[in-house]
């Protein structure tokens, strides 16, 4: 089997687990991820099997921990990214990988977190970092923020206090304070800093910039001066 053939294997395995995700994360992020990803690599001289591999699988773990909204079971506060590396294991395993690849694999995969406590040592680890992050801001970033804010459950559309609610530095997430636009001021408005290869962060300021203008736009309409 070669490389190809053992990519289009895995991403059908993959694809089995984002039939019942959250829209902001289902597999029409995977493949933007995977694309950022391998567009980064080559950029940088990646490992670009590992990346697409580790890309396709990220966030396979994701509905696992969507069930829970990130509670705690068994005394243990879920994570996607280590779910998603367990389960990755169980899945390369059938493959002939290297003990280089496979480690590296499932080191991106527990590593991509914006809040996990494992960070990105490789270059693949920080690349695929880095094109999960990309994937949050921009235009994609806007319209990705709307839709989980809109979702089920969703208080506001703004409260005209999210820089103050910001400053608290408190999670807000799933009361009637939580907003699209809270969740820019407390994260997509840093995550330009957050970006660890210089290929990434060129994407990451044009994105920052369309973004920041849309978010001054928004509330030049809320106040009626556009």
């Amino acid at each position: 089997m070669n490389k190809k053939q053992r990519i289009q294997k895995i991403e059908k395995i993959a694809k089995k687990y984002f039939k019942k995700t959250n829209p902001c994360h289902d597999w029409t992020h995977v493949e933007r991820v995977r694309k950022l990803a391998l567009h980064i690599g080559q950029e940088e001289g990646a490992d670009l099997e590992v990346l697409e591999i580790a890309s396709l699988l990220h966030d396979i773990g994701r509905l696992e921990e969507e069930k829970h909204k990130g509670q705690k079971k068994c005394g243990i506060k879920l994570c996607h990214a280590v779910i998603g590396a367990e389960e990755a294991k169980n899945i390369l395993k059938k493959y002939n990988f290297s003990a280089d690849t496979f480690n590296n694999i499932i080191h991106c995969i527990q590593s991509h977190r914006f809040r996990g406590i494992n960070k990105p040592k490789t270059l693949e680890a920080k690349i695929l970092f880095d094109a999960d992050k990309l994937d949050s801001i921009g235009a994609i970033g806007v319209a990705r923020d709307f839709l989980f804010a809109g979702g089920p459950g969703s208080q506001t559309l703004y409260t005209g206090n999210e820089e103050k609610l910001a400053k608290n530095n408190k999670d807000y997430s799933y009361t009637k304070e939580d907003s699209a636009i809270l969740e820019y001021e407390i994260k997509l408005k840093y995550v330009k800093n957050r970006i660890l290869t210089s290929a990434g962060r060129q994407i990451a300021k044009d994105r920052h910039d369309f973004m920041k203008k849309f978010f001054q736009r928004f509330w030049q309409e809320v106040a009626g001066k556009k």
